[in-house]
């Protein structure tokens, strides 16, 4: 009897945590919420491997987890949240263009995307150049590699 109970109790555990694990991926569709995102991506699809921007395909590869002082960096994410967030590769021409004529960082190539989530809404943020960012806070109020920061929701 006591087998029954630890198992419906773990089960009802992980049941009632797989929301809160789910919630806080970036992969899948989001919709463009924020001006910026309006303007330039409109939605977007991440996926295992690639990145779809108004219907338009890039590779992507997953380089590692952000911190959370790292998510607050270039955010200005809330610090107690321990939020983390995921960095990526990937390569979008600088000729690319996208909503509205609209390319993601200017005459640079973007190399670089940084997402976090909280709850439904998707935070992104793209870089050029061939360097990993910095993601300390003074290192991104001097940066010339961030090219925008976009909202998503589902």
């Amino acid at each position: 009897m006591k087998k029954i109970v630890l198992l419906g109790a773990a089960l009802a555990l992980t049941l009632a945590c797989a929301p809160l694990a789910g919630a806080q991926e970036d992969r899948g569709p989001w919709r463009a919420a924020s001006t910026n995102a309006h303007a330039i991506t409109g939605d977007v699809v991440i996926s295992d491997g690639r990145l779809t921007i108004d219907f338009l395909i890039f590779p992507l590869a997953q380089i590692r987890r952000l911190k959370p002082v790292e998510v607050s960096a270039v955010f200005d994410a809330d610090l107690n949240a321990g939020v983390e967030g995921t960095l990526y590769r990937l390569h979008v021409p600088p000729d690319q263009r996208f909503q509205h004529k609209n390319t993601l960082c200017g005459s640079e190539e973007a190399q670089w995307m940084a997402t976090y989530v909280t709850g439904r809404t998707l935070n992104v943020a793209f870089f050029s150049g061939d360097d990993q960012p910095v993601f300390k806070f003074d290192a991104m109020q001097n940066t010339s590699t961030l090219c925008g920061t976009f909202v998503f929701s589902r």
